[in-house]
Order: structure tokens, then C-alpha cells, then sequence
């Protein structure tokens, strides 16, 4: 029987190695405190496509000084913009590139996941990452809390902390709840840049907006590849997975009369896999004695705000900091507790506005969808985001 952590100081847990954990690990390095961080997957290896850092995201990453790696993968688009999509009107645009740094001190970037994810993997403490670790139960004890693994090993710590996504097993210690089925599915694509060559030399977030639908388009790894997020509506429940694979000539079905321009990028994937969205309602708390949990495993939130993996990495931020001044383990759960209070507020205002974009974004032809145009138009001013944006989740 060992117990986690080395060295003097609190001996912390951190359940799943995906952005929010490795995130955490990597904040709470910046406070001089080690966690071991453990992952059942058996190779470090993130799945999925690409994601958009908004500011209230790289100004945290910033600090722990992952600047220069994002730099060499990331793209900086300068603005994001709305059309329609038949005829390809242009609905709204909100400038980022320059204007956004100069407001937020902090870029707008979109990254390839698996680029961040390594970079976040580096920032980790040598030997902190635990592979083929598949937590099966998480159990309090008057002075700690004992991780039980599948292979019947089992760790000692302080505090536990779930950054297990939304199947969390950490927080299944905390509520009986399930996943919520939004009724929408999401194929997503990487396709090469150089047959998509006006997405790369002139990088944009761009959304056309249809009935029932949406689809998504921006440029990662460099510009070397166009992700392509084609949002459709959902035929049958079944569980969430971000690794099903999908069918191309299902999803370009799915758009076939949209704008030429969304129709050429789809021609131009050779795979997609589907996403079948789930999210799950606020938990009535985060935490319980010596355990917390965060991203995913706190606050699953459907994607149409572009902040799922930005929440998560504002928790590690915040976490990190309730966290590490702590070096009494008896002081644990007053800091888990004021962790929750300065996130729930602000995460649970996101994931309601996530909600609330999964009918706005595909609204059918009609007045609704007019009065949507016309809100669009006159709100693409960059202070409309300061309250997304500007957010410091270090010092909240």
C-alpha cells in the first residue's frame, strides 16, 4: 500500500489526465505542490480535434508559462464571424487578432487538442503521470482518502481531486445524477489546409448558421489543417463518446443546399468522427470533506459557447490557488469549499448559456431567427465579451 505525493506538503490526487487534470497538475506546480496525477488509459494520447482558447483560457496558460510552446502550434484568428447558410450573409463579426490582446493582455488562439495536450503533459512534474490506472472507487477516511484501483492497487492522499470527465467516478461519490441527451449530434473533421488554402492564409472562427444545424470552421496545427465541427440533429440516445466514428457522406448529406463554401470544406474530409452530445444538470455541490471535482466531471456543458476546455482549465487555475497555500491536511476541506464558491456562479452562468445556444444557433427560417440576425448585427463589439473573456480566474 503506497501513498501519493513526495516529499513534505499535502499528498494530492488528481483522477484523469485530460486538459483539466494535467492543467491542474500544472498549476499546482506553479505553487510548489506535486500531485500525482492518475489516467486509465494506458497511453498518453488525446483524441478528438480542435478547440478554441479563448483569453479568460491563454491568460491562465500565459502564467504558467506555456506562452512560447502555444505559439509554435497555435493560430491566431482575426475575428469570428456568423453567416447565414444559404446565401453565405454575413450576420456578424467581432474582431480578435490585435484588438483582443490589447484588451484582454491575453490572445484568442484555436489549437489542435492533441497540441495542447502534450504541452500541458511537459508542464506536468517529472513522474507525476500514472498510466493504466483506472480508478474504480474513491473512499473517505477520518484523516484520508483512499483511491481503489481496477488492478486492485490502491494510493493514499489528502485530496482527491476528479478531473475525470463526464463519466466521473469521483464525482459519482458525490451525486446519483446521469447525462443529459441534448438531442444533437456533432461530426467533427480535420481536413488538410492546402486544399482549403483561403482558411489558412486568412484564419477566422467561422459559423453558418441553418436550420437545425450549424457548422464550424477554423484553422489549427499551425494552419496546416481546417477543423470542422457540422452539428446535426439527433436521431437516437446513446452514450457520449468523442471517438465513434462517423460517415462522411452522412454528414455532407446533411448539408447538401447549404452555401457553397461550407459544402467545399466538407468535400474536403476524409474522415469524421461523431460526437453525441451530452451534458448534465449543476451538482448541488463539488465537493465533499477531502474530494472536489472539475471541468467535465463538475460541470459537463454542451460546446456551443466554445468554453468546455477553457472552464476547465479557469477551475485549475482557481483550485491551484485555494489549494496551494495549504499545508495542514486538516485545512483541506475549508480550501475545497472556497474553491467551489468562487467557480459555481461562473460556471454555471456558461453552461446555461451553452444550453440556451443549442436552440438560438439553429433556429428555423422564420421571425425568431430575423430578431436573431438583427441581435447578432448590433452585437459584435468585443466589450459584449468582457464578462467571458476578461475573467481572471487566478484572483477571482
Amino acid at each position: 500500500m503506497s501513498s501519493t505525493g513526495s516529499g513534505p506538503g499535502l499528498r494530492v490526487a488528481v483522477v484523469g489526465a485530460g486538459i483539466g487534470g494535467l492543467a491542474t497538475a500544472a498549476a499546482l506546480k506553479k505553487w510548489g505542490v506535486r500531485c500525482d496525477v492518475y489516467e486509465q488509459a494506458e497511453h498518453l494520447r488525446e483524441v478528438g480535434a480542435g478547440l478554441q482558447l479563448a483569453p479568460n483560457a491563454s491568460a491562465v496558460l500565459y502564467r504558467l508559462g506555456l506562452a512560447e510552446p502555444l505559439r509554435r502550434v497555435a493560430v491566431r484568428p482575426a475575428a469570428v464571424e456568423m453567416r447565414r447558410w444559404d446565401t453565405g450573409t454575413l450576420l456578424g463579426r467581432t474582431e480578435l487578432g490585435a484588438a483582443c490582446e490589447e484588451r484582454y493582455a491575453a490572445p484568442y488562439l484555436t489549437v489542435h487538442r492533441a497540441d495542447l495536450h502534450r504541452i500541458l503533459a511537459t508542464a506536468c512534474p517529472e513522474g507525476s503521470l500514472h498510466l493504466a490506472m483506472r480508478c474504480a472507487e474513491v473512499v473517505e477516511h477520518d484523516e484520508e482518502v483512499r483511491l481503489h484501483f481496477a488492478d486492485g492497487s490502491e494510493r493514499r492522499a489528502d485530496v482527491v481531486i476528479g478531473a475525470d470527465g463526464i463519466h466521473s467516478t469521483v464525482r459519482a461519490g458525490l451525486a446519483t445524477d446521469s447525462p443529459r441527451y441534448s438531442g444533437t449530434m456533432v461530426y467533427r473533421g480535420l481536413a488538410p489546409a492546402d486544399r482549403l488554402p483561403r482558411h489558412r492564409d486568412d484564419p477566422r472562427v467561422r459559423l453558418w448558421l441553418g436550420p437545425g444545424q450549424h457548422c464550424v470552421i477554423y484553422p489549427v496545427s499551425e494552419g496546416d489543417k481546417v477543423n470542422v465541427v457540422a452539428t446535426v440533429p439527433g436521431r437516437e440516445r446513446t452514450q457520449e463518446s468523442w471517438t465513434a466514428r462517423g460517415d462522411v457522406a452522412d454528414v455532407r448529406a446533411a448539408y447538401a443546399g447549404w452555401h457553397a463554401e461550407v459544402r467545399e470544406v466538407l468535400l474536403a474530409l476524409d474522415e469524421v468522427s461523431l460526437w453525441v452530445l451530452h451534458d448534465r444538470d449543476p451538482l448541488p455541490s463539488w465537493t465533499l470533506g477531502r474530494r472536489t471535482v472539475l471541468g467535465d466531471a463538475a460541470h459537463p456543458m454542451l460546446p456551443f459557447l466554445a468554453q468546455g476546455a477553457n472552464q476547465a482549465i479557469e477551475d485549475a487555475a482557481a483550485l491551484a490557488a485555494c489549494l496551494g497555500p495549504v499545508t495542514c491536511p486538516d485545512d483541506v476541506p475549508a480550501a475545497l469549499t472556497k474553491y467551489e464558491a468562487v467557480r459555481r456562479d461562473r460556471t454555471d452562468t456558461v453552461h446555461a448559456g451553452a444550453r440556451r445556444n443549442n436552440g438560438m444557433l439553429h433556429l428555423p427560417d422564420g421571425p425568431e431567427q430575423r430578431r436573431r440576425d438583427a441581435e447578432l448585427a448590433t452585437a459584435t463589439d468585443l466589450s459584449n465579451q468582457d464578462w467571458l473573456y476578461g475573467h481572471d480566474a487566478f484572483t477571482v
